[in-house]
């Protein structure tokens, strides 16, 4: 699906990831979070974790779910974004989500939150939009606020020890609940 809502918006393809697209897609998401690279763009987890963020097993195990979608985003043919989308009933999950870090900032990862919701409703039927986001990053919990998520104060812990999640580099880690009620669908 084309999207051309706004300038962030032009020239991006919308579609569900396909096992071609690991590679792509392990590399994107690293990139977003961990190491140097990360740093260019403002979701680096780079000073509280090391490591991994993901690896193609947990991205191939994402595509092939039946109740999951990888929503994949290119401009000109590159991957430059993604987010899984999890049929969870009622509510869907959102996760996995990655901007390049040199197009962070400029309008795309609200375009593609957007798109997201919309084919969750549309989708699934859902009425809400859950995900999980570690409760130290106040800028990201933030950006998600102002997007109409809010705080549940409902907290899981961190999988200390389970490297394919990374190495932490800190003590408190712990992962919030963050949750928005979608817009019904109108006919």
């Amino acid at each position: 699906m084309e999207t051309a809502a706004t300038p962030a918006a032009t020239g991006l393809t919308f579609r569900d990831a396909t096992d071609a697209d690991v590679d792509a897609l392990v590399a994107l998401i690293e990139s977003a979070y961990r190491g140097d690279s990360s740093r260019a763009g403002w979701t680096t987890e780079a000073d509280i974790l090391e490591g991994q963020r993901t690896d193609p097993e947990g991205v191939l195990q994402v595509i092939k779910s039946p109740d999951s979608r990888l929503l994949t985003v290119e401009r000109d043919g590159q991957v430059v974004a993604c987010c899984q989308l999890e049929h969870r009933g009622d509510h869907a999950y959102f996760g996995m989500f990655a901007v390049s870090p040199a197009l962070q900032g400029a309008g795309l990862g609200k375009v593609i939150i957007t798109e997201a919701e919309r084919q969750a409703r549309e989708t699934w039927g859902a009425t809400e939009m859950h995900m999980t986001v570690i409760s130290v990053r106040n800028d990201l919990i933030a950006w998600y606020e102002r997007r109409g998520y809010r705080r549940t104060g409902r907290m899981t812990p961190f999988p200390y020890g389970d490297e394919r999640f990374g190495i932490p580099q800190r003590d408190d880690l712990q992962f919030e609940l963050l949750v928005k009620e979608l817009a019904a669908l109108t006919p």
